[in-house]
C-alpha cells in the first residue's frame, strides 16, 4: 500500500482541494461532507465541512479533510512533493501555488533537476515541485 499525504484544514479543505485541482490541471476524486458520515457525530454548524477528499496530483493520490476537533496542527517538518516531467509545467505549478503564499526558495536549476523550489502556499500547505528533467550542464 503506497504512503499517501492527509492534509487537514481548518474549514478551507474545499477551497484548498478546488485551488489544487485548478493548479495541476487535476480531477478530484472523492469528496464527501460531514453530514454524509454515516455514524459520525457532526458539530453543529460543521455538517459542511470535508469529512473526506482525495485528489490525484502529478501521479499521486493526496487525501484531505476540515478538522473536526479543533485547530490542525503546524506542518513544520513536513511538504508535499510533486515532482513532474516537464520544467515549464512545473514553473508554471509554482507560481500558481506561491500566489498569497510565500516562497522559502525560488523555483531555479539545481545540480539534480532543471527547475527546483520549494513554498507555503496560501492555506499553508509546504509544497517541494520540482522538475524531472535533468539540469543543463555549463
Amino acid at each position: 500500500m503506497p504512503v499517501i499525504p492527509y492534509l487537514t484544514f481548518p474549514g478551507t479543505c474545499r477551497a484548498a482541494v478546488t485551488f489544487y485541482a485548478s493548479v495541476f490541471d487535476a480531477k478530484i476524486d472523492t469528496m464527501m461532507e460531514g453530514h454524509e458520515m454515516p455514524d459520525f457525530p457532526v458539530p453543529t454548524g460543521m455538517e459542511n465541512h470535508i469529512a473526506h477528499c482525495s485528489i490525484t496530483i502529478a501521479g499521486g493520490e493526496v487525501y484531505a479533510s476540515d478538522t473536526f476537533m479543533g485547530t490542525p496542527e503546524n506542518m513544520s517538518g513536513c511538504s508535499v512533493m510533486a515532482a513532474m516531467p516537464d520544467t515549464a509545467h512545473c514553473k508554471s505549478v509554482f507560481e500558481k501555488l506561491a500566489v498569497g503564499g510565500e516562497v522559502t526558495m525560488p523555483f531555479q536549476a539545481t545540480f539534480w533537476s532543471a527547475g527546483f523550489g520549494t513554498l507555503k502556499d496560501q492555506f499553508g500547505i509546504k509544497w517541494m515541485i520540482s522538475s524531472e528533467d535533468t539540469p543543463t550542464q555549463t
